[in-house]
Parts: structure tokens; C-alpha cells; sequence
């Protein structure tokens, strides 16, 4: 691992490969190694970059009153540090939901986005009861004994975790903080970026799986038809965490799709 400093921040990032700049930003309760597959499969071709968010991994822990913004200005200095920008930008679930409010904010450090079983924010894209259902979900989860905290939230998988990866998603389990969760969940549960969508201008690639029970399916619908320039690729029997239980074919499209638009790459 490697680390920058920004606003007094310590931010963790792996970084692999030779080639047009490509930077994957986790989900929640993750950290970098979620990438791994990506990392892997991925750095014949490109500059593959994978962050431990603030509050996350190896990273510091977050300030008191952080923000979402504070998470997409912390992706942005990492970017205008190592100097990659314009870059691929793909994110995770609510990785995507930071990746939207960073191309938001810093437009000019995008060459295109890649959004996987992601949200405009919980309140952008999911019905209000769903969003209420969730909140009181994690709060039980939060507030419970801590022995029976469990950060791996239902539904990630269309069946089991595929078993290679079992280890690795314990090993991340076990470093998620709390507190950095419950910060994450309440922000997600406030945030609606979709009037966002249609005012992005660089190409998208949207991956989602069909079997996707956390992000449906008709989300990505909704991000097709608002997004001007985008395609939509759909990996069958996949749930929400697509790049674990498909990462050859999440890797493929990935590959294809940057190599379509390398010339907009720093």
C-alpha cells in the first residue's frame, strides 16, 4: 500500500500496472482488496488504482462531520497527486454513489465513468419506504451487542459467496469500523443525485447484475435512460457485488469499454 495526504488526511491506495489511468472506488463496509480480481486481471493494460476511503482500510478515520463532498474531494486529491486525471472512474454501490458526487464536483479529472450495481443515493433511486426499511435495518445492526455486529449486509450475493473469495471478505469484514458505516448508510439514505444524471458528459458504462436484490435491476434502467452517453451491460446471475461472482466478465467489459475511450485519458 501507498498513502497521500489531503486535508489532513492519511488516504491508503494499491496501485498496479502500466497504462491509461483506471481507479476503482469501493463500496461500503469495503476497503480496497474488494478490487482484487480488477487489480489482478487489469494491470496488463492499464494503471489499475484501488483506495481505502476515508474511514475505511488503511486509511484515517473520518472527521467529525464529514460529508459526502469530503469523500469525493478526497478521491479528487488523490487523483491530482498522483496525477492520473482525466481517468476511469468505476464505483461500487455506494463507491457509485461518491464516484457521481466527484464527476459532480471534478469534472475535468473524468475521461468516463463506470458505475456497478450502484445508486444516485438511496434517496435518488430507491421508493421511501425501501429507504426507511434500510435505515431501521442498519440502526438495529449498529446498536445491537457488539458481538453480533455483521457488516455484510443480505442480499450481495445471488447465491453463496463464490468460495476463493470467502477469506477475503471475512478478512474485510473484520477491519470494518462502525462508526464509519453508520456515517456512510445515514448519508446514502439522504442523498438523491439524480437530477445529476442527465448533465453527465462523458461516456458511462453501467454494470449490473440481473439478479441484483440491494440495486435492482430497473436502477440501471432508470440511470440508461437519464445519462446521455451510456450502455448498459447486464451479467447474468449476478447479484450486487457483480465483480466478485463475475470478475472475468466484469474485467472483459471493463477492458473493452476504456480501450473504446483511451484517448480521453490524461
Amino acid at each position: 500500500m501507498e498513502f497521500v495526504e489531503a486535508d489532513g488526511l492519511k488516504i491508503a491506495y494499491e496501485r498496479v500496472g502500466e497504462g491509461p489511468p483506471l481507479v476503482f472506488v469501493h463500496g461500503a463496509a469495503e476497503d480496497s482488496r474488494i478490487w482484487q480480481p480488477q487489480l489482478a486481471g487489469l494491470a496488463d493494460e492499464f494503471t489499475v488504482i484501488a483506495w481505502d476511503e476515508p474511514g475505511a482500510g488503511r486509511s484515517s478515520d473520518l472527521p467529525e462531520g464529514f460529508a459526502l463532498a469530503g469523500f469525493a474531494d478526497g478521491l479528487a486529491a488523490l487523483i491530482e497527486t498522483l496525477e492520473l486525471g482525466p481517468a476511469h472512474i468505476a464505483g461500487l454501490s455506494w463507491g457509485g454513489t461518491v464516484v457521481l458526487e466527484f464527476y459532480r464536483r471534478h469534472p475535468g479529472l473524468v475521461a468516463t465513468l463506470i458505475m456497478i450495481d450502484t445508486y444516485a443515493g438511496w434517496k435518488g433511486s430507491l421508493p421511501l419506504d425501501e429507504v426507511r426499511a434500510r435505515v431501521a435495518g442498519a440502526r438495529r445492526m449498529l446498536t445491537g451487542p457488539l458481538e453480533d455486529f455483521d457488516p455484510t449486509l443480505p442480499g450481495l450475493f445471488a447465491n453463496d459467496p463464490p468460495a476463493k473469495f470467502v477469506p477475503l471478505l471475512a478478512a474485510i469484514a473484520a477491519d470494518v469500523r462502525p462508526a464509519t458505516l453508520e456515517h456512510e448508510l445515514a448519508i446514502m439514505a439522504e442523498t438523491d443525485l439524480s437530477d445529476l444524471l442527465p448533465h453527465i458528459a462523458v461516456p458511462t458504462l453501467l454494470i449490473w447484475g440481473d439478479l441484483d436484490v440491494r440495486s435492482p435491476l430497473r436502477i440501471a434502467r432508470q440511470f440508461q435512460e437519464a445519462i446521455p452517453e451510456t450502455e448498459l451491460f447486464v451479467i447474468e446471475g449476478a447479484g450486487h457485488m457483480s465483480n466478485l461472482e463475475r470478475p472475468e466478465q466484469v474485467n472483459d467489459v471493463v477492458r473493452e469499454f476504456c480501450r473504446t475511450h483511451s484517448s480521453r485519458t490524461g
